[in-house]
């Protein structure tokens, strides 16, 4: 795995490239998630393709990056992504909100963009007529927003924070370690809380079309079900359950070589 920066508008956006002797697949994390939330679906893929997962915007390697933010400019960033590593039409991944960021990607730019897959997002969210966007963020992501607004004393309390999450805690390792601690700033989290309100605003009011396949877990961000969808939410969607899995797992273990065989299949 190398870190890697690169340009685009407004400073450098910051990388992990997993080498491989495949194509390039780039993937886009979740709302307040970073590049490391692919590390499990990098070792499950075992070099078969060149895995290129950048910070999003306004996280973690990339906190410093300005606005605008929304699916357009992501979109903008992962085409710079595909640019600098010399990809013409790469495949694209998302898991949760970097669902959305693919979707719109092949949407803005279809001439740039090769096969799509959205894992457990991408497929628009009910939200009521004028909702308030911290109100639906609160009650969807739970703990992962509300930690936005907290200090921690140290790297073993912010991690205690997050084990305390059912959908995290019986399912800890060295790996979910590293990618939390990706996020830590040495107070809080790195997330710009403006980049998290733009992007979801962006996401729960003008979903791109998404006509991609879609893996989807059958349990939530607190292993909760049911998860963020439901089967009779995904009528003519090309869906394939996960079984055994959360939002969180279905990037790690099982979940991870599932997500891993359907991107080593696109990207042939």
């Amino acid at each position: 795995m190398q870190e890697i920066d690169i340009p685009v508008a407004g400073g450098l956006l910051r990388a992990l490239s997993w080498p491989g002797d495949g194509p390039v697949v780039i993937a886009a994390h979740g709302i307040t998630a970073n590049a490391l939330a692919w590390a499990g679906v990098a070792a499950a893929l075992r070099g078969r393709v060149h895995l290129v997962a950048p910070d999003l915007r306004g996280r973690a390697g990339s906190a410093s990056l300005p606005g605008p933010f929304g699916m357009a400019a992501h979109a903008a960033d992962l085409i710079a992504v595909a640019s600098h590593v010399g990809a013409s039409r790469p495949v694209l991944v998302g898991h949760s909100m970097g669902a959305f960021v693919v979707a719109a990607t092949a949407a803005l730019h279809p001439d740039r963009v090769g096969p799509v897959l959205m894992v457990d997002g991408g497929v628009a969210l009910p939200v009521p007529p004028g909702f308030d966007v911290d109100a639906v963020l609160h009650a969807v992501i739970g703990p992962a927003m509300a930690r936005l607004s907290m200090t921690f004393g140290s790297p073993r309390e912010y991690l205690a924070y997050f084990r305390k999450n059912p959908a995290l805690g019986r399912h800890w390792s060295p790996m979910l370690e590293a990618y939390l601690l990706r996020d830590f700033t040495g107070s809080g989290s790195s997330c710009n809380i403006d980049a998290v309100r733009g992007d979801a605003t962006d996401m729960l009011t003008a979903p791109p079309p998404a006509p991609f396949p879609l893996l989807w877990a059958p349990r939530g961000l607190m292993d909760e079900e049911p998860g963020l969808y439901r089967a009779d939410q995904l009528t003519g969607v090309d869906a394939e359950l996960v079984p055994d899995v959360n939002h969180y797992t279905i990037l790690d273990g099982p979940g991870a070589r599932r997500v891993a065989g359907r991107i080593a299949s696109l990207a042939t």
